[in-house]
């Protein structure tokens, strides 16, 4: 039976010969798909589907793949991946020798004077031991470095905490730590940073930080080449292709993205280069509430409500952030437009400034996303206050990046009506050996059974740590944390249909495109991952090996490997 067919014109592109998972519960398996104007246009058995095929229509053969509503990364910094390869990889390296030995080859072949900057000592793309993964189990030192770029000011960058775990390891030769003006008598200004020194007392070269997210580029290392904004928008087309790679059509940016990052995923939007659906949270520099209230009264417009934009690109609210070190805070702003690797502005903000930027935004009817980690518990006197004067649950606030909650608190967001975005990779499996010691073993972190049961609308999202949605699906279904792979919240975990409802159907709703995209139903977005089995009848423990073989976005084919 044919469900939804055009009667005015052919299909651009059917899909047939596979397994259609459309997530629509009345009607959840179909034989093939017919796509026209970018929009599901019918939904059947194969035989009414290629009765919709005209002279110019692209048929394809799935050969018995399975088909799924493309990925919705809630939660995605889509605009970091595409910047990991613009600076050199040490990727391979096992010594000291070795990674000198690349350096000594891009000193080679770059002029005297120019800085070369590489990525993280490390395996790709978590990184996780750093310097541990040398045979010395150390940095090399400034004067290592010297003899091999004497001429060339480097640094080896350390790693971003959100990829991988602190602390991280930057490594500059004699010339970058002269120019970076860092000496012996250099103390930094934000916690969580060591210069080492040596016997004499003079820097190693090394600088170990412990934050999870790197500020030693706000605070000591003013002359490093930041990324540009040419850099960025090169760096979001490389992204897209491998967000597309792996079946994800649309990103939702709810931890907010600076002017800058905004603006290049802007101009890729004006030259019709996306290829990703985008909804971008706004990153706030403001430095108090004062100054928030004028910015919200006067200059954010077109966040309010909804949003503005079009199903390509969105700007939907603001992002507020809890906590944060004041020190940082301003650093990140002297700093700006650069934002390093997080595409967002650091923010330093008490409890009672949560409230009252909390408050300002809902009087001007904007969308707050917050970031609550392990605190939900500080901030939700916050929102009920809020919620007692606002509808902030018809306004769709979202609480972002959740890890340990009560469950009372849990049941006030469900009262509520706040979304909520997840990031199990980060929690679960990166972050896991953090809960391991809590009396009931993590069945507090990342309750995805607890938020369904209880019907909190909640969908998930990479983290980009990695990008890679099927380890995600594998994390919700399997929960095992990456030290000593044991099942972290064991009644927390979620089937394979529901994992894949949460990166594919739910994040719809935060973006009010409910009733336009994350079913395979006519009339829906034309969004469509082809994958290499059906990840719904699968070993949980085999979810990692999935892989997308073609991806339709808007209609358009935008990663094909079949």
């Amino acid at each position: 039976m044919l469900s939804g067919a055009r009667s005015n014109g052919d299909a651009d592109l059917i899909l047939t010969g596979g397994r259609v998972l459309t997530m629509d519960p009345d009607r959840p398996v179909v034989e093939a798909l017919a796509v026209s104007d970018g929009l599901v246009s019918a939904a059947g058995t194969a035989d009414d589907i290629r009765a919709t095929a005209g002279s110019e229509t692209e048929t394809i053969d799935l050969d018995g793949l399975t088909v799924v509503p493309g990925f919705n990364d809630t939660h995605a910094h889509m605009d970091r991946e595409g910047l990991k390869v613009q600076r050199p990889s040490l990727e391979g390296a096992r010594s000291i020798s070795d990674v000198l030995d690349r350096i000594s080859k891009l000193a080679a072949d770059a002029p005297a004077g120019e800085w070369i900057v590489t990525m993280p000592v490390g395996t790709p793309p978590c990184y996780f031991g750093g310097p541990e993964t040398l045979a010395e189990g150390r940095m090399p030192t400034r004067r290592e470095l010297d003899t091999v770029a004497p001429d060339n000011p480097v640094c080896i960058a350390g790693v971003f905490g959100n990829w991988g775990a602190p602390p991280g390891y930057t490594a500059l030769n004699s010339r970058a730590l002269a120019l970076n003006g860092i000496d012996r008598n250099t103390v930094p200004r934000v916690s969580g940073l060591e210069i080492e020194h040596d016997e004499a007392g003079e820097p190693t070269g090394v600088i170990i930080e412990r934050n999870q997210r790197p500020f030693i580029e706000f605070d000591l290392l003013p002359a490093v080449p930041r990324f540009g904004f040419e850099e960025r928008v090169d760096g979001i087309r490389r992204s897209m292709k491998a967000y597309n790679a792996v079946g994800t059509t649309s990103v939702y940016e709810g931890h907010g993205l600076s002017a800058q990052t905004i603006a290049a995923y802007r101009e890729l939007w004006e030259k019709g280069e996306l290829t990703v659906r985008v909804a971008l949270t706004l990153s706030p520099a403001w430095r108090d509430v004062a100054e928030a209230r004028t910015i919200m009264r006067d200059w954010l417009g077109h966040a309010r409500g909804r949003g503005m934009g079009d199903p390509w690109f969105w700007i939907t609210g603001v992002h507020i952030a809890y906590g944060g070190e004041n020190a940082v805070a301003d650093l990140a702003r002297e700093d700006l437009p650069n934002t390093g690797w997080s595409g967002f502005v650091e923010q330093a903000v008490t409890r009672n400034e949560f409230r009252d930027y909390c408050l300002a935004a809902a009087e001007h009817d904007l969308r707050v996303h917050t970031i609550v980690g392990d605190d939900l518990q500080d901030v939700i006197s916050a929102l009920v206050e809020v919620g007692e004067r606002y509808p902030i649950g018809e306004r769709r606030w979202v609480v972002e990046h959740i890890g340990r909650a009560r469950w009372e608190d849990l049941e006030t967001l469900k009262k509520l009506g706040v979304l909520v975005t997840t990031i199990p990779a980060y929690f679960i499996w990166k972050g896991g050996g953090w809960y391991t010691d809590d009396p009931d073993f993590g069945e507090s972190v990342v309750a995805h059974r607890s938020m369904l049961d209880l019907g909190i609308p909640v969908a998930a999202g990479t983290d980009n740590i990695p990008y890679d949605p099927f380890f995600t699906l594998w994390v919700m279904t399997a929960r095992r944390e990456r030290h000593e792979n044991r099942v972290l919240g064991r009644n927390q975990r979620i089937s394979r249909l529901e994992a894949l409802d949460l990166l594919t159907t739910r994040g719809a709703w935060l973006t009010f495109e409910e009733k336009k995209k994350g079913t395979l139903t006519p009339g829906r977005y034309a969004d469509i991952a082809v994958l290499s089995n059906d990840p719904t009848s699968m070993d949980p423990e085999d979810l990692r090996d999935l892989r997308c073989h073609l991806a339709v976005a808007g209609g358009n084919v935008v990663h094909r490997s079949l």
